[in-house]
């Protein structure tokens, strides 16, 4: 089934970009294309909205303004030549911010996102549940060596190298791995990547901002790429 989409945006050419982009990718459909709020409120009245592709600095009213008006919004994607709103954005829940000129690859990227956030964050039954059996082996000073996934703090990837910091050792698990492969091998569900040489544990999580995630006594950073998907997942967790 396509996802019906609107767009929402007062320059005419950035419209014939995101109609173009969507004409690259099967299942998605434009219902409507607007030029303001206004416009687009009427739409969502009318018609049955999955993904909105909206652009912030409009006249009459924001994007971001109008979002916050609608009780039962459709998943949104921001599109801006603005940087400043970006964090705004995340906090308004939108799935993507794609600044301008939007490229195919990087409209394909949040398309994707789209899909992921409706297989992995939309229901309750998707909230963490620790297996405390599962378990990986690593192989450390020619000895393979067992590691219960439910010990894991978080993991900082060193080159060609990755640290593996447990609740078992003072010291990290030094291991020749790619953090790609590590990340295939680990369940999206039990944990998140948050930064190219990050990923953590979702159940080890004390506390988290825009920019942070606080694990134990460590202040993570947050990678721009990864924010939204972040937060998204964390507040499935609240």
């Amino acid at each position: 089934m396509n996802l019906k989409c609107l767009l929402v945006d007062d320059e005419p050419p950035a419209l014939e970009v995101l109609e173009s982009h969507i004409g690259n990718v099967d299942g998605l459909e434009v219902i409507a294309k607007c030029h303001n709020a206004i416009q687009a409120f009427s739409v969502l009245q009318e018609k049955n909205i999955d993904l909105m592709f909206l652009d912030i600095k409009m006249p009459k009213l924001l994007g971001t303004d109008f979002l916050r008006t609608l009780r039962n919004p459709p998943k949104v994607i921001f599109t801006t030549a603005y940087r400043d709103y970006a964090v705004e954005g995340f906090e308004l829940d939108a799935v993507d911010y794609l600044m301008k000129p939007i490229s195919l690859e990087r409209f394909l990227k949040a398309i994707a996102k789209v899909t992921k956030v409706e297989n992995n964050f939309s229901s309750e039954e998707k909230k963490y549940q620790p297996n405390k059996d599962a378990f990986l082996y690593f192989r450390v000073d020619r000895k393979m060596v067992k590691v219960l996934t439910e010990d894991i703090l978080y993991i900082e990837s060193l080159k060609d190298y990755i640290k593996i910091f447990t609740t078992n050792d003072s010291k990290p698990l030094v291991v020749k791995q790619s953090m790609n492969a590590l990340e295939e091998m680990l369940s999206e569900t039990n944990f998140l990547r948050i930064h190219r040489s990050f990923i953590v544990s979702l159940s080890k999580i004390k506390a988290f901002t825009a920019n942070h995630i606080t694990i134990g006594s460590e202040e993570l950073p947050i990678g721009r790429l990864y924010s939204h998907q972040i937060l998204k997942a964390l507040k499935t967790q609240i």
